[in-house]
Order: structure tokens, then sequence, then C-alpha cells
């Protein structure tokens, strides 16, 4: 990549940082995509694709054929915790503590790579995709016929991988990352003085038993050769401390890599709400919804990323799944594709994802958009299976 273009990606990425756009707020991010695809000479902008969603159309006669390329565009709800440095954001409890400032960045760097290449015919679609943080962006542009409006023979997307040598393109044979759910206990007991507990039913008390037995979930009901996870990670009760609660919710996240497993996971939260019910005499229930499926790489679509990352940097193919979820996996469910991995460099130091010290790193920013230029080429050139 020309210095030029690797220091203008480096400027866009860390302005980004600085100005993040949470979940389903993502107009000022995507208005400032529209921006700088214009300023690149991209003249096909459709905007407000399920939701704040942008997508860009390069175009070149010649074939029928045509690729889709991905990024993600939004923030999540945590305040930053980098004082010195000089893009940390400049909205109070919002960050881009994923790296999907890098990821929007790179797909512009992908753009203006393919329109200084004369090599290449048929149509890329360059998908900004907004609400990817448990927003339902995907299955929103879905739903507002992305690929009916847009049509694509394959799409491929990336997510940067802290822990991975920076630059190192990890390319999976089939799962990539795990099928994932939120879910929620809710116990309804009978409120009363602190001092009183025996005319009481304190839903604390069952909550506790309930938390302790979620863990045995998957510990005691699935095949330790398969892969679960069941987190719990917020419980709210209470209104006094000198009162027995009413209520007590306790909501976490699921995540498995076969649906059986999923299913095993859900009855056993339907098992450990009744088995408190009976046992503390509260009226126990469980939910479960939403989530994404499975993040799997199609066959064919799989080696053409392979190639293209073989190309441009090193590969790996030895690493397996992560039980994180990407919605991106919704659009696999539509058109074949291959989602990757691009290290980000070494973890420590509090430079995990969804880590209030992440910053992605712009040293990437040349392979991930090199990448994704690659991709599309190779994709443009083979017919689809």
């Amino acid at each position: 990549m020309d210095p030029t273009l690797a220091e203008t990606l480096t400027r866009w990425r860390r302005h980004l940082h600085a100005n993040p756009s949470l979940t389903l707020y993502e107009g000022p991010t995507a208005a400032f995509v529209v921006e700088k695809l214009k300023e690149l000479g991209v003249t096909d902008i459709a905007t407000d694709v399920g939701g704040h969603g942008v997508v860009a159309t390069l175009h070149r006669p010649g074939s029928n054929r045509s690729v889709g390329l991905r990024a993600d565009m939004d923030a999540l709800p945590i305040e930053e915790a980098a004082q010195d440095l000089a893009w940390r954001s400049t909205n109070p409890g919002v960050m881009h503590a994923c790296g999907h400032d890098g990821h929007t960045t790179a797909l512009l760097g992908a753009a203006a790579l393919l329109l200084q290449d004369e090599s290449w015919s048929g149509t890329v679609r360059l998908v900004f995709q907004p609400a990817e943080e448990g927003g339902g962006g995907a299955a929103s542009m879905v739903k507002d016929g992305l690929f009916q409006r847009f049509p694509m023979d394959r799409i491929f997307g990336w997510h940067n991988w802290p822990g991975l040598a920076a630059g190192t393109i990890a390319v999976h044979d089939s799962a990539v990352m795990a099928a994932g759910r939120r879910f929620e206990i809710v116990i309804e007991g009978h409120a009363g003085h602190a001092a009183l507990p025996h005319l009481t039913r304190d839903p604390m008390v069952a909550a506790g038993h309930a938390i302790v037995a979620c863990q045995s979930i998957v510990a005691r009901n699935i095949d330790p050769m398969e892969t679960g996870v069941v987190s719990l990670t917020m419980i709210r009760g209470g209104e006094a401390e000198n009162q027995i609660a009413a209520r007590v919710t306790i909501k976490g996240s699921m995540r498995f890599i076969k649906p059986e497993i999923g299913r095993e996971i859900e009855d056993g939260l339907r098992r450990v709400a009744e088995g408190v019910s009976a046992t503390f005499g509260v009226q126990a229930t469980s939910r479960v919804w939403g989530g994404v499926p499975v993040t799997a790489n199609h066959p064919e679509a799989r080696e053409l990323a392979a190639g293209a990352a073989a190309a441009v940097t090193s590969l790996r193919r030895d690493l397996g799944p992560a039980m994180t979820g990407e919605d991106f996996s919704h659009f696999l469910h539509q058109v074949p594709g291959a989602f990757v991995w691009i290290g980000n460099g070494p973890a420590e130091g509090g430079c995990e994802l969804h880590n209030p010290h992440y910053d992605f790193n712009d040293a990437v920013l040349p392979v991930a958009s090199g990448f994704l230029a690659e991709a599309a080429r190779r994709s443009l050139a083979q017919e689809p299976g």
C-alpha cells in the first residue's frame, strides 16, 4: 500500500475512534463513511439500509459476477480508560473497544485499492453494517432486502484478533465463532421485612442457588468433548437494605457451536428455574431469546480467502473457533462466504476485545485493506460454485 494512503487511513481510523457511535445510533459514522467514499470517487451509494447501514457499489463492465465486502461500524457502551491517548473517545461512556473503527477504515482502504486497480471486472458491494454489538444489524439489513437490492455471489468479512501476531490472517475450516443467545431467569417471591424472613419467600436466596446451579449445566450436562458456555452477567433485585425483595432477575449469555448443545443449555436453564421454584417456594421462569447463528465458512469461499490471505501476508489455518459471537453469520446464511481473523498483536495490558484499554493497531490497516481487495478480485475471477 502506498504510504500516503496508509497515513490517510490511520488518520481516518483515529477520527472514528475519537468519535464513536453507539449501536443503533451510527448516523455520524455512516455520514463519515459516505463523505470518505465520495472523496475516493465512489458515486453509487445507498444509505439507511437496515438502519444506518451504507452499501456502496463499485462496478466495471465485462463480468456479471459480484462480491460483497463487509465492515461493522458501531461502538460499545464502555468508558475508555486510556487517559493519554491523543485520539481517546470524546463521547462519554462510548468507545470503540472492539476495533470496528479499524474494520470500517479498512473497508474504505479496500475501496481505494480497488479503484486504483483496473485488473478486475464485475461488481463489488461495500457493506458498512450498523448494530453488530447485539443490535441485530445484519438481520435488519437482510430484512431490508440487502441481497435482493444488492446481489452478491459471495461475501467476505473479518475481525481483528488480539493475541494473534499483527497482520497474520487466520482462516478456519468451518466454524469461526459460536452461536449465541441471551437469557434471563426471573424469580418472583414475596416481599417483607428483612427482620421477619419467615413471613417472606426470598427470591435473593433462590437467585444465589440458581447462579450456582447454572454453572453445572455445562459442567454436568454437556459432553466434555463438546463446547458450551453459560455466563451470568447481570443480577437485579431489591429496593431497600431492610427489605426482602419481591423479585430478582438474572441475565446472561449462552454460547455453543452445535445446535443440540444450545438446546441442552436451554433445557438446563428451564430445569434450574423449576428447581428453585420447588425448593424455595418462589415462582421462577426462564426465557431465551435473540442471538446469532454459528459463524461458519463455506468451503469454496474459505479457500478463496486463504489464497487471498497468503498473497497478502502470513496465513494460519490451525486455530480453533472462539466462543464469541458475530452477526456476520446472518449474511452467511444467505450467500456463501468466509470470515477471517487478522492479528492485532499482543493482547497483554488490556488490549483484549471489549476492554476499556483496547485500541486498534493501525499497522494492520494495509494488510486488512489488501486482504479485502484481493478476496474481491479472486472471487470475481472465479465462477460461483
